[in-house]
């Protein structure tokens, strides 16, 4: 620990934005890098306590705390501040393969789960990670690591976001011949097309996919496995198959209304835009376009912000967000106590560009003239605890309606698709939809493992990565025992 009172001298300094009328005016990335001197100081809050929560626990029955990686923070804190950069790379990719987008995007559980977040602000984590990174390209310390040695065993990967990335590059790395099949024209799944490049430039993920064809792994896209590559094939050429594809079905809003046109999922919406902003052609599809439009979203989450912020650059005339759930605490919630992740309310860069946001709204159905969404009607709603559990009930007299050009729903994901590989595969699944696996990652298919939300259901970039080095171990081992 560099400076022992460092959490008593120094306050946590808020991350510098390009302002907001500027920054709506393009899709390049919101926030402004940290000067070496706000670096120091701030890596000199660390306290390298007794028991660093940061680094993430699975002991607790909330299912885990802090960094799902086990990211060694006090460690690369003060390789920080004594400047000694190579050294905080290695150990922070030691434990994460690409550092430089959970620094982006990772709602940093880690931060949440700081010592000093008891009493004052947690230290800035996440953004002394990234800067770790970006050094560590800037400086040359991060290169190919290609195996010494090659095993000559085969493993193809179905879907290239981050859980089957991860899978692919510590395979590759422990000697094993990797092919990752994609179905989308670019690689890289939710990172590429689901997220916003003013939070992920794909410019990074471009630089991160240099390093693994150095490496060795090979990238097979507009490839839909089940369809244009036959399950027989993949058996026949490959030692284990590893499914990463994630929990792409939407939650629907089944109500009166809900087949009008101008209705969409909001992944359709993101994905759309990530792809113009590529400069894909979108050949016969529907442009969805915010331009000029009352757009409603529905949903509160991370997903719903991104519609925000997506709508608000497109030229947006109004856009309202709704939330079933009510409106949480803003700064402490007794609920969810240090070190948990709390649930309070938070207000996105894409919220502060503008947006009206309401919550405990639900949504009834939808008017149209002719075949276009024109209205969303809806009520208020109250929750109650009723027998340990949250119980909703409407608010008799609290309907309203509203005009509405748009309509995003952004209600979260399901499961994994089943449509297609899932169901040729006659995979068990579990109550939600998600794929089971064992202990080892292996589903009752043999042969056939699964990584990230396709066993999850929908969850954050940071576990997708930590369940891609997890399989990958798994596979690795099954691969040697042949």
């Amino acid at each position: 620990m560099g400076e022992p009172t460092g959490f008593l001298e120094y306050p946590r300094e808020q991350v510098a934005s390009r302002e907001a009328g500027e920054r709506v005016k393009d899709y390049r990335r919101i926030t402004l890098p940290l000067s070496e001197d706000v670096l120091h100081r701030q890596s000199a809050r660390c306290m390298d306590c007794g028991i660093p929560f940061c680094h993430g626990s699975t002991s607790l029955t909330t299912g885990g705390i802090g960094c799902p990686l086990f990211n060694r923070v006090p460690e690369f804190n003060d390789f920080v501040y004594r400047g000694r950069w190579r050294q905080a790379c290695d150990n922070l990719h030691s434990t994460n393969n690409f550092p430089e987008i959970t620094g982006l995007v990772c709602p940093a559980l880690c931060e949440a789960a700081c010592t000093l977040n008891i009493d004052t602000e947690p230290v800035l984590i996440k953004q002394i990670e990234l800067a770790i990174a970006e050094r560590g390209f800037e400086a040359g310390f991060i290169k190919p690591q290609p195996a010494k040695n090659k095993t000559g065993r085969r493993v193809a990967i179905v879907g290239s976001g981050p859980s089957g990335l991860t899978v692919a590059q510590q395979l590759s790395r422990f000697g094993h011949d990797v092919v990752i099949f994609e179905k989308d024209r670019s690689v890289g799944g939710l990172l590429r097309y689901g997220i916003p490049d003013f939070k992920l430039e794909k410019w990074v993920i471009d630089r991160r996919l240099e390093q693994m064809r150095a490496e060795g792994v090979d990238f097979q896209t507009n490839v839909n496995v089940g369809e244009d590559v036959s399950l027989k094939y993949l058996r026949g050429r490959f030692d284990a198959i590893c499914l990463a594809m994630g929990a792409g079905q939407p939650r629907n809003l089944p109500v009166s209304g809900r087949g009008l046109d101008n209705i969409c999922f909001a992944m359709d919406y993101l994905t759309q835009q990530n792809r113009l902003n590529a400069g894909e052609d979108l050949d016969d599809e529907s442009r969805i376009d915010a331009a000029g439009k009352v757009v409603v979203v529905i949903g509160g989450g991370d997903t719903g912000s991104d519609c925000v912020g997506t709508a608000r650059r497109q030229g947006a005339r109004e856009i309202h967000q709704f939330e079933i759930l009510p409106q949480p605490p803003e700064k402490t919630n007794p609920q969810t106590p240090w070190p948990m992740w709390p649930d309070i309310l938070r207000t996105s860069s894409s919220h502060e560009e503008g947006c009206t946001r309401r919550w405990s709204v639900l949504t009834k159905s939808f008017s149209g003239v002719g075949v276009r969404v024109s209205k969303i009607n809806c009520c208020r709603v109250e929750w109650t605890m009723t027998d340990g559990g949250w119980k909703m009930k409407e608010i008799p007299g609290s309907e309203f309606s509203m005009k509405a050009d748009l309509v995003l729903l952004a209600m979260g994901f399901t499961h994994v698709t089943h449509n297609g590989l899932v169901e040729k595969l006659r995979l068990n699944l579990d109550k939600a939809g998600n794929i089971i696996v064992d202990a080892d990652a292996r589903s009752s298919e043999p042969g056939i493992f699964a990584a990230g939300d396709s066993v999850s259901g929908a969850s954050l970039v940071v576990r997708a990565i930590a369940s891609g080095r997890a399989v990958a171990d798994s596979i690795n081992r099954r691969l040697l025992q042949r």
